[in-house]
């Protein structure tokens, strides 16, 4: 029901008589009403549901706007309340609403909107916006007002929301060449003239702002167009058209005749009752006796033990991607019209248009994700005009090497907000499946350019193709989104692109490289820069004494010592008296490498930065004592810390530390080759989508099909590694494409089929471990042993032979490559980790495991320590799982590492110390000055910033008497005026921890908040960062009690003071 003042202020409006509608005295008051209602609407946008429930746009605004257009200042203000009345509902309510209420609004505002756009299906409504816009357009730009300009891009704005209202599927049940409403919307823009107008804004120079809107108008009127539907509009079929369409019927009609065939076979002669029994021997059943069949032998072929079992749900998160809707094919009359209006607009707007754009894109002059209308127009127009004729010239501006590099960072920055924006990853997918249309419209029309009958275009198609072969992230771009595909976040639709836009430029590169001998490419190389190992000194009194005798040689005879030497890593985390040891260590460690004056030099500057107990001897030390201090060093025992001993992690965190070393790029030339580019596609990560998608062979046009028959040709075929397919889904996949009852329609995949099942069979003649490589996908390495016989490792056996114990596998690897020869040894990959060869827990280690969670169970770290203490190492993730499978812990979170209790309670005394000066600094002044003003409290330390920002903190500073800031000018707490200097010297006092109450150091059994609640001081389930702020919490609460309790003592304190002055 609508409210009293809504229901009001529209019948203020006026009345609809007959076809005419008579305003009222104060419409224009009664319009401008409305629109202050729309600005204070709640969140279930209330206003708006009830101006659509009574239908304020189809009875009172558009019969205002035709019949009463004269009136400007009534036009202007109803132009208003429809633009803010038609905004999209998405943008009403930010997303989709996932709670039920709000959802229930959300589709209200829709279905409003749908009505909204069937009521401007009307020759008459657009006549009038094109009149009101044609004649704001015939004045000049100095003879336009400011109000002018804002009633052209009103009118752009309702044309817009109009056409971005989405189709209601129930009620718009139309088929093929049916009208619809967007195409009644489309046929009333076109007889109105509207249409032509948005030409002229596209092209006219002196209407450049306008740009951003009429590119969203047009994409938005070809929303359910396809280029090819628009290219074959009124014209007769091709005969190679005729004849594709003859082969797809040919092929569905074989499929049924075999379908046909087939159910005529498993009619059976007698009645279904007297199928009889048969016992099928060799597969058993729930028992060990085999399965008994009661059916009849027809249907056998499709018997499955999964018969009559429930489907097990999908996670959410694992399922597949959804498609987008698909397109439909609009009315002839409006098909042409579309189709006249393509040829105008790349004849005379495209190249100015996309221009624009492009600029207020790169000078980020347009609104956020606006350049992904720039994405479709590029791939619709330039589809289109390569379909209908391709003129270069008419797309010049988006064929170029700018255009290659805009969209692939426009490809990379969507993949990665796929990764990070978790809760948007469906639309940030949408967006780079637009992108990867527009790089593969580009491809198109660079292979269109090869064909060109005109020189100068074929020789600009060699620049383009030179630069994009050339430059590595265009050549790498589609193994990168292969290996990155993920069927959760991307459709099918998005994988059949990326194969088509694959094999298009495997197939332009290869026909680039057979024409040339030698082509050099860019190649790029990480150069990692990783602190390596020192190797390990003898420390035996032989080679102390020869060390030492070489070092005190140097040392006589040099006179010049390092200077500058800093004893001490000032961004370690570890105090700096605790690095004291480590500068001993590094002392010996330049008398072991018999750099005398290097040790000397670090001996002294550690004198000089800790001179407390001369440990680095005294400050008049001479220099024969020095020398024997150096010998004594050299000849020590001192602690050194050994590295933590590897456990197998996961591979994210195997990935991060190897992402965290230090890489430096280097560009280089190469040549190419085009044989070892596609070599990089052999591996199972691209061969999986290949598969993935073949899967749908049925349902795939022959030209995806055969991309796809192709790419697994170059690597079965071309590269010799057909082992590659030889994988139990895979097989499964080929045996129904060779049962299909229309299997003659896939020829090509069936010839391929065969082939690859017919040479795993010649392996399996010879390897007789072939049956079982088929439960594993496998990479080149695999293949290699599968096909040529399993060899040993020869880096694990050199190893073993050198003399140098501390060879690493890589340096030995390296050390191949350098000497050439790498090509000839067949090298597997480094053996796997401790932490993954243990699977099974013996008895003893469970034991083990339970002793050490008892030993450790009340430490901060129980999970660090018994990995420490773990005989058999094994991964953090494999003894989670074991304590948890053990009973030991109910939950993860009881392992996760706590901070000690003692370093928790001493982190408030620095603020509390700090706030205790400043009263007492205050309070001098004060007494010194004998005047009160306002101090602020200015905070130079990080600790100190936390604490002021602590709410538990602030609380306190509230009972002290401080003043937290007035207004925003203020940014700081202050100390009041009125505040004496002895009561600043009895709050100084009351922060000072006494002897009868905890300090911070100490535990407190339960310390109870302000409020009366208990302050729990370890928060062990928590998070990092929640455990975190807890901390600083727990920390705050202690800090307030110790202040409340010392509160009646300062008191006491307060009251002698006043009694002796």
């Amino acid at each position: 029901m609508m409210n009293c003042e809504l229901l009001a202020t529209c019948s203020a409006l006026g009345y609809l008589e007959g076809e005419t509608y008579h305003k009222e005295v104060d419409c224009l008051e009664s319009v401008k009403d409305l629109i202050r209602y729309l600005r204070h609407e709640d969140d279930t946008r209330d206003v708006r549901q009830q101006l659509g429930a009574g239908q304020i746009i189809q009875n009172d605004l558009l019969p205002l706007i035709t019949q009463h257009g004269e009136d400007k200042v009534l036009f202007d203000a109803c132009i208003r309340l429809m633009v803010n009345l038609t905004q999209p509902a998405m943008l009403c309510f930010g997303k989709v609403p996932e709670d039920p209420v709000f959802r229930h609004h959300f589709l209200e505002v829709t279905s409003h909107l749908q009505a909204y756009k069937e009521a401007f299906a009307s020759e008459r409504v657009f006549g009038i916006l094109s009149e009101t816009l044609y004649n704001l357009l015939q004045l000049d730009w100095d003879q336009r007002q400011e109000e002018d300009n804002l009633l052209i891009e009103r009118i752009l704005l309702l044309v817009r929301n109009i056409l971005h209202v989405p189709a209601d599927p129930c009620e718009e049940k139309k088929v093929d060449d049916d009208a619809s409403i967007h195409d009644r919307l489309l046929w009333a823009v076109h007889m109105s003239g509207f249409d032509d107008l948005i030409k002229f804004l596209a092209s006219a120079q002196s209407e450049q702002q306008w740009t951003m809107h009429v590119l969203e108008i047009v994409s938005l009127m070809f929303r359910d167009q396809t280029p090819e539907a628009l290219v074959s509009a009124g014209q007769a079929r091709s005969a190679e058209e005729q004849q594709k369409d003859l082969q797809e019927l040919e092929a569905l009609r074989q499929k049924e005749q075999a379908e046909k065939r087939s159910r005529t076979l498993q009619r059976g002669t007698r009645h279904s009752r007297f199928g009889g029994s048969y016992v099928v021997q060799g597969l058993k059943s729930i028992g060990d006796k085999d399965v008994i069949y009661h059916r009849t032998l027809h249907n056998f072929k499709n018997y499955t033990h999964d018969i009559g079992k429930s489907v097990r749900r999908v996670p959410k998160r694992n399922r597949q991607a959804k498609e987008c809707k698909d397109k439909r094919r609009s009315a002839l009359n409006v098909r042409l019209f579309l189709r006249e209006f393509c040829v105008d607009f790349l004849e005379n707007c495209y190249n100015h248009l996309m221009y624009l754009v492009k600029e207020s894109l790169i000078r980020e002059h347009a609104q956020e994700h606006d350049e992904s209308y720039y994405l479709w127009a590029l791939s619709f127009f330039m589809a289109f005009n390569r379909g209908n004729g391709f003129r270069a010239d008419f797309v010049s501006e988006t064929l170029s090497i700018r255009a290659f590099h805009f969209i692939e960072r426009n490809i990379t920055n969507y993949y990665e907000m796929m990764l990070t924006d978790r809760k948007e990853a469906t639309s940030w997918s949408r967006r780079m499946h637009l992108a990867l249309k527009a790089y593969q419209e580009l491809l198109l029309n660079v292979n269109e350019m090869d064909r060109s009958q005109d020189e100068s275009i074929r020789q600009s198609s060699n620049v383009i193709k030179s630069n994009i072969f050339y430059l590595m992230e265009y050549r790498e771009i589609f193994l990168t989104l292969l290996r990155k595909f993920d069927e959760t976040r991307q459709p099918y639709s998005y994988l059949k692109d990326l194969v088509e836009s694959t094999h298009l430029f495997l197939r332009m590169l290869e026909r680039f490289c057979k024409g040339r001998k030698n082509l050099m490419v860019q190649v790029r190389r990480k150069k990692s820069r990783v602190e390596k190992n020192l190797p390990t000194l003898e420390t035996s009194p032989e080679t102390l004494a020869e060390t030492w005798k070489t070092v005190e040689e140097e040392l006589k005879l040099s006179e010049s010592l390092t200077e500058g030497i800093v004893p001490f890593d000032a961004t370690s985390e570890t105090p700096l008296e605790e690095q004291r040891t480590e500068a001993m260590v590094r002392v010996q460690n330049a008398l072991l490498a018999r750099l005398g004056p290097e040790a000397l030099g670090l001996l002294r500057a550690a004198r000089e930065v800790w001179p407390e107990g001369d440990v680095f001897g005294s400050a008049d030390v001479e220099p024969e004592e020095e020398l024997e201090l150096l010998k004594q060093i050299l000849h020590a025992n001192l602690p050194r810390s050994s590295p933590e001993p590897t456990v197998e992690e996961d591979d994210d965190d195997v990935a991060e530390l190897e992402e965290e070393e230090l890489e430096s790029v280097q560009v280089s030339e190469t040549e190419f080759n085009f044989l070892d580019f596609v070599k990089r596609f052999a591996s199972p990560n691209i061969v999986r989508p290949y598969i993935l998608l073949l899967k749908s062979y049925s349902k795939n046009t022959p030209h995806t099909n055969h991309c796809i028959a192709r790419m697994l040709h170059r690597l079965a075929v071309d590269l010799k590694m057909d082992a590659l397919l030889y994988q139990l889904s895979v097989f499964n996949l080929f045996n129904k494409i060779l049962n299909d009852p229309a299997a003659a329609a896939y020829k090509e995949l069936v010839t391929f089929a065969k082939h690859v099942v017919n040479r795993f069979f010649s392996v399996a003649a010879k390897n007789n471990k072939a049956y079982v490589e088929l439960l594993f996908w496998k990479n080149v390495r695999a293949v290699c042993d599968m096909t040529e016989g399993y060899k040993p490792d020869i880096v694990e056996t050199l190893l073993q032979l050198l003399n140098n114990r501390n060879r690493t596998r890589r340096q030995v690897v390296t050390q191949l490559v350098h000497m050439g020869l790498l090509a000839i040894l067949f090298i597997s990959p480094p053996p796997q980790r401790i932490g993954t060869r243990i699977v099974l827990w013996t008895e003893d280690q469970e034991e083990e495991l339970q002793m050490l969670f008892e030993e450790y169970r009340d430490s901060d770290d129980v999970l660090g320590n018994i990995l420490k203490k773990l005989t058999a190492k094994r991964s953090r993730a494999r003894v989670v799982d074991k304590l948890l499978s053990m009973g030991l812990v109910a939950e993860r979170r009881e392992l996760y590492k706590r901070r000690s209790r003692k370093s928790q309670g001493k982190s408030m005394s620095g603020p509390l110390l700090w706030l205790q000066n400043c009263l007492n600094r205050t309070a001098n002044d004060r007494e010194e000055d004998g005047l009160s003003q306002p101090v602020p409290l200015v905070p130079l330390t990080e600790a100190n910033e936390d604490a002021m920002d602590n709410k538990s903190f602030q609380r306190l500073l509230r009972k002290l008497g401080m003043r937290a800031p007035a207004n925003e000018q203020e940014s700081f707490w202050r100390i009041p005026a009125k505040i004496s200097a002895a009561d600043l010297r009895c709050a100084a006092a009351a922060l000072s921890p006494t002897e009868d109450e905890p300090t911070g150091g100490e535990e407190q059994d339960g310390p109870s908040s302000p409020g009366g609640e208990p302050q729990q001081e370890g928060q062990e389930g928590e998070e990092e960062v929640a455990e975190v702020s807890g901390e600083q919490r727990a920390q705050a609460l202690r800090a307030l009690l110790l202040a409340r309790k010392q509160k009646h003592h300062a008191s006491e304190q307060t009251g002698v003071c006043e009694f002796h002055s």
